[in-house]
């Protein structure tokens, strides 16, 4: 579990540095905070959350999304 807990505060590290950036975030296609994304990998156990990164016209990260996904087939 320690390791888990770890996990979920890089990536909260890592979309708060994005958010700060300016760095559109959405999930299910609704404008997501750090936290909400966070929150959501953590109840998800038979399914996750796909990642789709939109680059501007000069490859800076613009948008990023994330999209529920069922793991379990």
């Amino acid at each position: 579990m320690p390791e888990e807990r770890k996990e979920f505060q890089e990536m909260f590290s890592e979309l708060n540095m994005y958010e700060k950036r300016g760095v559109y975030i959405a999930m299910e296609g609704k404008p997501a905070s750090p936290t909400q994304i966070v929150q959501a990998h953590m109840v998800s156990e038979d399914s996750g959350y796909m990642r789709d990164y939109v680059l501007n016209e000069n490859g800076d990260l613009k948008a990023l999304y994330f999209y529920h996904v069922n793991q379990s087939i």
